[in-house]
């Protein structure tokens, strides 16, 4: 196939600047493989890590992790897809932001009639993201109180729902009065603006001391150290990402003196490498959305020529909820 697509491409790591668009070959699906026709494209900030060289690829590459659209080809071998299917996804190898690709199959997956293409491509990462960190990492039951830092963001906002329909108290922390109102609309219990508060303190206040059964952290270096204190004796640290750059390197002793706390370092890729456990992961997020106990907030829309942009606003953290690119 000679058909060529708009394709978004780092030829080195860099700023924004290094975004390229350039047309480049699709090609047909090869066994375990299906080629899909983009209708939106999500924006996440691990496009970011990897447009820096914090999470190195081998160049020159395309970028992105998440779009929907529709079925055009499929493999051998594949067998939960069909052409003219409505399909979305969060997976490696990063080649989202384009037209149309040809791509593994395992983690493509079916998307319900009820949820539109714009909504696919904003809830993927994000949403099965909230899922592993609700249902895949520590157990947590009704009543236990979580610490969510960037609860405005895009995964914020539907963790912030996500711990509502589970009975789960989350504290959020934002950077503006305006992003708080925002997480305290979404669900939110309490709210902190952690440019006005200390949000350590104010943890500790709102618990009377206690601290709270687990922390997930995507903010990194500028809120470990506060974030290990929020945690109460056998507590779990949960950091998942790095917007404020890479967490240093830890004492691990300091787990045991702060009363034997526990930290993990997941990512979603390891939780959706398993084609049944990413099917049945995606299954519950759309059982989420479509039932109304999760809707998906699209804040920002920026045409794919327009990438350079998206990712300033993203990384400016000028941004709220979720973002798409528009085709």
């Amino acid at each position: 196939m000679s058909e060529t697509a708009r394709t978004v491409v780092i030829e080195t790591f860099g700023g924004p600047e290094v975004l390229q668009l350039q047309d480049r070959p699709v090609g047909e699906p090869g066994p375990g493989q299906v080629r899909i026709r983009h209708k939106a494209c999500g924006l996440n900030f691990i496009d970011v890590y990897q447009r820096t060289g914090l999470y190195p690829l081998q160049l020159p590459h395309a970028l992105g992790m998440e779009a929907s659209g529709v079925v055009e080809a499929v493999g051998e071998g594949v067998t939960h897809l069909n052409v003219g299917d409505r399909a979305a996804y969060a997976s490696a190898p990063p080649g989202a932001y384009t037209e149309a690709r040809v791509m593994p199959a395992a983690q493509v997956c079916p998307l319900p009639d009820e949820i539109g293409f714009d909504e696919g491509a904003a809830m993927m990462l994000k949403g099965l993201t909230v899922d592993y960190l609700f249902h895949r990492t520590t157990p947590l039951s009704r009543g236990d109180t979580v610490l969510f830092h960037a609860a405005a963001g895009g995964v914020g906002l539907i963790a912030c729902q996500w711990a509502k329909s589970e009975g789960i108290t989350l504290i959020g922390t934002a950077g503006s009065d305006e992003k708080c109102e925002l997480a305290k609309a979404h669900g939110a219990t309490h709210v902190i603006n952690y440019r006005a508060e200390n949000f350590t303190e104010k943890v500790r206040e709102l618990t009377g001391g206690k601290g709270v059964d687990v922390v997930m952290d995507s903010v990194g270096a500028d809120t470990f150290e506060g974030s290990l204190d929020c945690l109460k004796p056998l507590g779990m640290m949960i950091s998942f990402g790095n917007a404020s750059g890479p967490v240093p390197p830890v004492n691990i002793g300091i787990l045991g003196q702060k009363g034997s706390l526990k930290i993990t370092r997941p990512t979603l890729f390891t939780h959706i490498a398993d084609h049944a456990a990413c099917q049945a992961m995606a299954r519950r997020l759309f059982g989420k959305v479509t039932g109304g106990e999760v809707k998906i907030r699209i804040d920002q829309r920026f045409p794919l020529e327009q990438i350079a942009d998206a990712h300033r606003a993203l990384e400016a953290r000028q941004t709220t909820g979720s973002t798409i690119l528009e085709l």
